[in-house]
């Protein structure tokens, strides 16, 4: 699997290009914004987008799906079903934290625990892990040992679990016993911030690492 980091908002989200490199067929996971320059960015790679994949409900993840999914004419996929409350709340949350505008909307498929997303050659199993939201999803494609974590993990952190229907202790759980055990050497794209390994989180993390 190929991929290319895209921070957007103000809040430097990790939108991430993703493909097959034998098909050239691609997705944006979570296209919080900044949709011109994640256009730009699709067109520069030269892959063909086929669809939108989001992790969790907050706007900086979301915010640019449906203006994606209409233009293009592109499915939305995830997050979980338990985060429908939060993409029914994308107007408030935009008027909270001074984004512009946004719409309410339905995914046209939500993800589950299990589920598979097929992009290309490539087959991105889904992994449902509550904590920072309810809904919240995980992204792993075992063949490449990679995976796209959204706000569950983070290089030397976790996520926030202080938002609505946040709950600590399923946000360690999915990360001790979800994650750490897909193997050391996965390597991940966290929501903010620079990519790392679970074997180094499981090691050095001083939330969820071996001292913690």
């Amino acid at each position: 699997m190929k991929f290319s980091i895209l921070p957007v908002t103000p809040y430097h989200q990790n939108c991430s290009l993703i493909w097959c490199e034998a098909t050239r067929r691609a997705a944006l996971v979570d296209p919080g914004g900044d949709v011109e320059m994640l256009l730009a960015a699709v067109e520069r790679a030269g892959v063909t987008l086929e669809k939108l994949l989001l992790t969790h409900g907050h706007l900086d993840h979301v915010g640019g799906a449906l203006e994606l999914s209409r233009r293009l004419g592109l499915p939305i996929l995830g997050p979980h079903s338990d985060d429908a409350f939060l993409l029914d709340s994308l107007p408030v949350q935009a008027e909270m934290f001074g984004f512009h505008p946004a719409k309410a909307f339905t995914p046209s498929q939500w993800l589950h625990d299990g589920d598979t997303v097929k992009l290309g050659e490539l087959a991105l199993r889904v992994i449902h892990c509550p904590g920072h939201t309810p809904g919240h999803v995980v992204l792993f494609e075992p063949n490449s040992r990679f995976c796209l974590v959204g706000d569950v993990l983070f290089k030397g952190s976790i996520g926030r679990s202080d938002f609505p229907r946040g709950n600590h202790d399923d946000l360690i759980d999915s990360i001790r016993k979800k994650l750490f055990p897909l193997g050391d050497d996965v390597a991940f794209i966290p929501g903010h911030g620079p990519m790392s390994t679970f074997g180094f989180e499981r090691h050095n993390n001083p939330f969820v690492g071996a001292g913690a």
